[in-house]
């Protein structure tokens, strides 16, 4: 059934309630009912049920559940260890500031690129202890955190996204890893986003609700500015005495966790089965590897590794370890509620329900065989897919094959390598913005943000790599010259961030020099 308009009805309902109410579970669970509403009238709660019990039930994401709450555990394993305290005086001489904070916050994303589950988690573990010294706010961490998950994932050749979107390619004339590769360079969202962490850090470049919480954190001392407190008494860290805390107290777990979790992901993708067709095969078994499954693993043997050996190391005895087990699992319901809700009404929207990508797809038809123009086309409707779904991957996988239809291999290769990248391009964007992404909520609650206010702070930023992303589409379509293009976003991205500090700075001046007094006291400290 063709729901018109209608289809884009629960979403614009859900944003609304959600920036309204400044909550985020309620506007989720009003949207799935809005849904069913609009499917299936007056014999919507039957339906509004039964779809809630399949995403629960759904073993894919109870594998999702079961990682949430194993990094959780983790997390305040570390946290009773004493080792971020050791971890905070390796990088002391580094942190100076709260810009060379996340700088550093920055490069450890980077560094964490196999997947972006384990990169939100392991980086906001590692991170949050140290940019709280340097009063950097919540939200500008959990910004950064969620701007170094998908965008650096997509991107690297050796990641479960990588493996997820070569699956999507399906052509005779090439492989789908050789397609990830070559959208690489076209990838302007997630490679300006990268470019802009470090430009706004390095420049002190802050606007839109950043800037308040900035200046919060930075001249009043205050890392949250509203009163909510979603992870409330988890963040009382232990001081403990300097010679009981090691920094391999917090490396040592996180280094196992990342070689365990990679372990997990090939083993779920028949690295080790002597009888399969991955046997032994790196690339083949991690491009067929289960994420949730392999994780899961990966997270229980690292949680079982860091018991036993802040046991021996006389770190963390067995009753305090007990104790903070069930205590991480618990900090963990609300965003596992939260991704329960999102993904239901995400499954609504684009499978059987309101078919908000047939909707999108439909509209994308009329735009006539303008080719040159197509990839920045497919950006913005591969933007609003992933937006409105919530999901990344399920935008690429409408897309993707949309896009490998389009254009030709031997005629096109330059303009299918362009409309690739917009299309994954678009699903990081989308995602990234959306309040219902999964990665935006984790990213929230591994940083213990307020999830709306990380939504709003984000939004802005995210809003303006995606406009020069828009317009260096519309240059590759013209010029595909990648390396002229890419000079291009690049040059067109430093400036309009420049553009907006002056812009800003004048309007705002005043705030920004106590900020700067702030930071310079900070520095000298």
């Amino acid at each position: 059934m063709d729901y018109g308009i209608w289809t884009l009805l629960p979403i614009v309902v859900v944003v609304a309630v959600a920036l309204k109410s400044k909550r985020a579970l309620e506007p989720l669970i009003l949207g799935t009912l809005l849904t069913y509403i609009i499917v299936d009238g007056l014999s919507f709660p039957i339906g509004w049920m039964d779809a809630f019990f399949r995403v629960a039930t759904d073993q894919s994401h109870q594998w999702v559940f079961m990682v949430c709450g194993l990094f959780g555990a983790l997390i305040a394993l570390l946290g009773a260890s004493h080792g971020t305290l050791g971890f905070s005086r390796l990088l002391g001489r580094l942190c100076r500031g709260p810009r060379t904070t996340l700088i550093v916050t920055w490069v450890m994303g980077i560094l964490i690129f196999v997947d972006d589950y384990l990169n939100i988690m392991t980086l906001s573990t590692c991170m949050r202890k140290l940019t709280d010294r340097q009063k950097v706010p919540r939200e500008t961490l959990s910004y950064i955190i969620d701007s170094t998950a998908a965008p650096v994932c997509m991107i690297a050749p050796v990641s479960s996204w990588a493996a997820a979107v070569s699956g999507y390619v399906n052509s005779e004339n090439v492989s789908g890893i050789q397609m990830f590769i070559r959208q690489i360079p076209w990838n302007y969202y997630c490679l300006l986003t990268l470019l802009m962490i470090v430009v706004i850090s390095l420049l002190n470049i802050d606007y839109g609700s950043m800037l308040t919480h900035e200046y919060n954190a930075q001249v009043k001392d205050d890392l949250f500015t509203t009163p909510e407190r979603p992870f409330a008494g988890a963040d009382d860290y232990e001081t403990g005495t300097k010679g009981k805390s090691s920094v391999l107290d917090l490396i040592l777990p996180v280094v196992v966790l990342i070689a365990c979790c990679v372990i997990g992901l090939i083993y779920t993708g028949g690295f080790f089965d002597a009888e399969g067709e991955t046997y032994q095969n790196f690339m083949e078994a991690f491009s067929n590897a289960s994420s949730g499954q392999g994780l899961a693993i990966g997270s229980m043997l690292s949680l079982v590794f860091a018991f036993v050996y802040y046991w021996l190391r006389g770190a963390v005895g067995f009753e305090k370890s007990f104790e903070s087990i069930p205590n991480g699992f618990i900090q963990m319901i609300s965003p596992i509620l939260i991704l329960c809700f999102a993904w239901t009404l995400c499954g609504l929207c684009r499978d059987n329900g309101l078919q908000v990508g047939a909707f999108v797809e439909g509209v994308m038809a009329n735009t006539g065989s303008l080719a040159k123009f197509l990839p920045a086309v497919i950006f913005i409707v591969a933007c609003f897919i992933g937006f409105a779904t919530g999901t990344s991957w399920g935008t690429i996988g409408i897309m993707v094959p949309l896009v490998c239809a389009v254009f030709n291999w031997d005629t096109q290769m330059t303009l299918l390598s362009v409309g690739l990248a917009a299309s994954c391009a678009g699903g990081v964007c989308g995602d990234h913005l959306s309040p219902i992404s999964d990665t935006t909520i984790m990213a929230s609650a591994g940083a213990h943000c307020f999830h709306l206010n990380h939504v709003a702070t984000q939004i802005p930023y995210g809003i303006t790599v995606a406009a020069v992303s828009f317009v260096s589409f519309i240059i590759a379509g013209i010029v595909q010259n990648a390396v002229v293009c890419m000079i291009i976003a690049i040059v067109l991205m430093i400036a309009t961030l420049l553009v907006i500090k002056a812009v800003v700075a004048k309007k705002h001046a005043g705030i920004f020099a106590e900020m700067a007094e702030a930071d310079k006291a900070l520095y000298n400290k």
